[in-house]
């Protein structure tokens, strides 16, 4: 059991999930340092406020005496289209990557080169019968 289990994990296409799966994750930090750091005060610009703050309060919280507000209960809809907005940039990506390397093994089909077809067994059998009845 331990030989098969051997042979699953170092099959070539477990790797390359593994592999891309560790380069999606940090790919999914850039994209979000690129939404949150870029993006987000770009479209706050124009809201005049910062994007990742904006919510909608459903219930006010009480200020303590430091400044702290606590209770308050708040849906966060700046943030989940900050998510949204990462994903689709993701999902975009990694789209094109994919279309990128169907293209490329299309390529690699259309090169290679059919092997030469040589005579087939009934074009052989027909030599050989003319060149016995010489």
């Amino acid at each position: 059991m331990l030989k098969e289990f051997k042979d699953f994990a170092m099959k070539g296409n477990l790797v390359d999930i593994a592999v891309g799966f560790v380069m999606g994750a940090g790919f999914n930090k850039v994209v979000s340092s690129f939404t949150g750091g870029i993006v987000s005060p770009l479209i706050g610009m124009i809201g005049g406020t910062n994007f990742n703050d904006l919510k909608y309060v459903l219930k006010e919280g009480v200020a303590d005496a430091s400044g702290k507000v606590s209770g308050e209960v708040a849906v966060l809809y700046g943030a989940f289209i900050t998510n949204v907005i990462d994903f689709i940039i993701v999902a975009f990506v990694m789209f094109m990557i994919v279309k990128g390397v169907n293209a490329m093994k299309k390529k690699e089909e259309e090169a290679a080169p059919a092997a030469p077809a040589g005579p087939t067994q009934e074009e052989l059998l027909a030599e050989i019968r003319d060149l016995l009845k010489k």
